[in-house]
């Protein structure tokens, strides 16, 4: 059965994209070789979502032959950072390579995935045109449109996020404007592939680099003795200059940081850029960071790292959403293991934690875990938490996030 849009993976992108474009009345396929992503929810979508998408005429498929009948197709595969650090563009062009060999003429593409700018049209470009026999531009369009999607986050909806669009030819990106223009009520239009591709480094980065500086302002204020979510608080009374960000563990989520200018794609050598490099060094301090205050913690209170018991609070990289991408709670843990600690966890949203293959224990009963552990540190702040009361029971606590009442527990 012919449809409108297909989805081409249904992760923490993809899906949000399919639940919109129903919502929005659009015949929508979402075809994704990995069964478990409707088993497993991406993006804070709940399966009670997912029953609403297939009640308005949703269907997941994992035969590409579905891919052959659509108007419009948006790529949403994954680009994980690979052993490098680059990203792992495999998923995205095994996705890609899928499309081409069923794709007709007069189809829209749309790449959503998070892409080093030229890759659309250097890498993506040349597969779609060799596996269909098509040309971009003349016999279908091609355009790029950066994801802006905050996983867990029902506010605000879909259609009150703009969309960015950029075509390799002006018609490219008139086609996926209409296409999107359905979904949201505001389309910006990128000058072209490039731009739009841009758009989402520069998104990415502003969230890394300012997370580094305001890590290691968390740094240079415990050493001074202030209070820097007091400092924080008082920041954000400015109307003008300033966007608040918080201090944490580290820096998890799906959003890498990305540096064009040390893995580029449009053929021409580009300086690294700089603030991203040191961004990243910084914000990889901060697990070793948050050993080195548990360890100092234990011992001022005339205990070991070997041998402790350590509870962690939170081993999500965001509140109130069960998802473990690139947390720091395991180099966290991992470390905490190596000096000889013995880690306890709880997090409501996640059942079952291993790191590095070892399981580690749930702690079913939070309170009396809390009490009977030589440290609790609490990771994230998940809603559901009582952390006054966490406060008076825990023996020894660590707040990485600045969310215990000040006075109650000692502060990242």
């Amino acid at each position: 059965m012919p449809a409108d849009l297909v989805v081409i993976g249904l992760g923490h992108h993809g899906l949000p994209l399919a639940q919109a474009a129903v919502a929005a009345g659009i015949a929508t396929i979402g075809y994704d070789p990995d069964p478990r992503q409707l088993s497993e929810p991406a993006a804070g979508r709940t399966p009670a979502d997912i029953r609403r998408m297939v009640s308005g005429g949703f269907r997941a498929v994992t035969d590409p032959a579905a891919l052959g009948r659509v108007r419009t197709a948006a790529l949403c595969a994954p680009t994980p950072p690979g052993p490098d650090g680059a990203l792992d563009l495999g998923p995205l062009t095994e996705a890609t390579r899928a499309l081409a060999a069923r794709m007709r003429p007069h189809t829209t593409v749309v790449v959503e995935s998070a892409v080093q700018p030229g890759t659309t049209d250097s890498v993506l470009r040349p597969l779609l045109e060799e596996g269909s026999g098509l040309t971009a531009g003349r016999d279908f369009h091609l355009a790029y449109s950066p994801g802006r999607v905050d996983p867990g986050r029902r506010t605000p909806g879909y259609d009150h996020i703009p969309k960015v669009i950029g075509g390799l030819t002006p018609a490219c990106t008139e086609a996926a404007a209409a296409f999107y223009g359905r979904l949201t009520d505001k389309v910006v239009r990128a000058r072209g592939l490039r731009e739009a591709e841009t758009v989402q480094v520069l998104e990415t980065n502003f969230r890394h680099v300012n997370i580094a500086l305001v890590n290691e302002m968390a740094v240079l204020c415990h050493d001074l003795g202030v209070d820097l979510w007091d400092v924080i608080r008082c920041a954000e009374s400015k109307p003008y200059g300033f966007h608040s960000f918080r201090p944490g563990p580290g820096v998890g989520g799906h959003a890498v940081p990305l540096d064009p200018g040390t893995h580029p794609y449009g053929g021409r050598a580009l300086g690294p850029l700089r603030m991203v490099g040191l961004a990243q060094e910084i914000n990889g301090r901060m697990p070793q960071y948050v050993i080195q205050r548990c360890a100092t913690l234990l011992n001022e209170h005339g205990k070991s790292a070997r041998g402790a018991r350590v509870l962690l609070l939170g081993v999500t990289y965001k509140p109130d959403l069960a998802d473990l991408a690139g947390s720091p709670a395991t180099p966290i843990a991992r470390r905490l293991m190596e000096l000889g600690a013995a880690v306890s966890y709880h997090d409501p949203y996640v059942p079952h934690w291993r790191v590095h293959d070892q399981p580690i224990p749930r702690a079913d009963l939070l309170y009396e875990a809390a009490a009977e552990a030589d440290l609790t540190v609490l990771l994230q702040h998940h809603h559901t938490y009582d952390l006054q009361g966490l406060a008076v029971k825990a023996q020894l606590l660590l707040d990485t996030r600045g969310a215990v009442p000040a006075g109650a527990a000692h502060r990242l």
